[in-house]
């Protein structure tokens, strides 16, 4: 299968996302990247970051299951993924149910991505456990997997007998799980619980404060997917979703839509023989109209041009 294409929602629109969308809507959004070629739509999450983190960089979002629901009424075939929700902030029994929902009434076409989140500041503005988000990240992905088969999970932090959630998810055992992040724990999911992987760019620098492996370019990249992939068919598991998002991202910031597809479009073949199977991008369209302009720019440069050598 030849590369898959991932819009993230552009974070720095949700601010000012009145000014950004003009007379359009969230949905008329969706549809321009169905319509464009895309495979994927996605959305992040942050409830409720701190000023400071917002000033040093950060960005708001929107909730994802409300937004991705929005984007599911507006499509028919675009899968709708969160990039990523964070499964410390809420109960599993409510993160299981908001997936299967938006599963069900989408035909099946919810992938979850996942992570144990960073931000400590929001984990205690929300009265979630960030010393104790690694245990309960796994032991949350085993209640979210036993309420999507409906059956009740008993382990320790949320065990509980005597409850049914329904309707079940469309998709059989529930949505695909993504696992978000460089770390070792991270890799573990992958291997023991999950569907996919969404490794981050970083350099040496950046790896020594997160203490994770350095990722700064495609031979590392290649490396890292086929350590996990390896791990996978030990385990009797089959090879792993990757989705990354490319190290050329910077040139949208810098340059622009053109500017990127011509420093990306060369490198594709590059990411796949790495064993990526989705490019996630993030366009730094400034209203509704630009995004417009730099999606057909996009789709002609990278998707059909890729389309036209499958």
């Amino acid at each position: 299968m030849a590369l898959q294409f991932n819009l993230m929602f552009p974070m720095r629109a949700v601010k000012h996302y009145r000014e950004w969308i003009g007379d359009g809507s969230l949905g008329e959004v969706a549809r321009y990247c169905e319509d464009a070629g895309f495979d994927g739509f996605s959305m992040s999450e942050h409830p409720y970051p701190d000023r400071k983190w917002l000033d040093s960089g950060g960005h708001h979002a929107f909730d994802p299951f409300v937004s991705l629901a929005m984007a599911a009424e507006a499509t028919t075939r675009i899968r709708l993924i969160t990039y990523l929700m964070v499964v410390g902030y809420r109960s599993p029994y409510l993160g299981a149910k908001a997936a299967a929902s938006l599963d069900l009434l989408s035909g099946g076409r919810v992938t979850l991505g996942l992570g144990a989140g960073y931000l400590e500041s929001e984990f205690n503005a929300l009265r979630a456990d960030y010393a104790g988000r690694g245990k309960l990240f796994d032991e949350g992905i085993d209640a979210m997997r036993a309420t999507w088969r409906g059956e009740e999970h008993l382990g320790p932090a949320f065990g509980v007998t005597g409850h049914v959630a329904l309707p079940l998810p469309l998709t059989e055992g529930g949505p695909p799980i993504w696992i978000g992040g460089n770390s070792k724990a991270a890799r573990r999911r992958v291997t023991e619980k999950a569907d996919g992987w969404m490794p981050i760019a970083q350099n040496a620098e950046m790896a020594a404060i997160t203490r994770t492996p350095p990722l700064e370019d495609v031979e590392a990249l290649r490396t890292q997917v086929s350590a996990q992939n390896k791990l996978r068919a030990e385990a009797g598991k089959s090879a792993i979703d990757v989705s990354f998002v490319p190290f050329e991202s910077g040139v949208l910031r810098t340059g622009g839509a053109a500017e990127f597809v011509a420093a990306l479009g060369p490198a594709l073949a590059a990411y796949e023989d790495a064993g990526v199977t989705w490019i996630t991008i993030e366009p730094t369209s400034r209203s509704f109209a630009d995004f417009k302009t730099d999606l057909a720019v996009i789709s002609e440069g990278l998707i059909n041009r890729q389309d036209a050598h499958v």
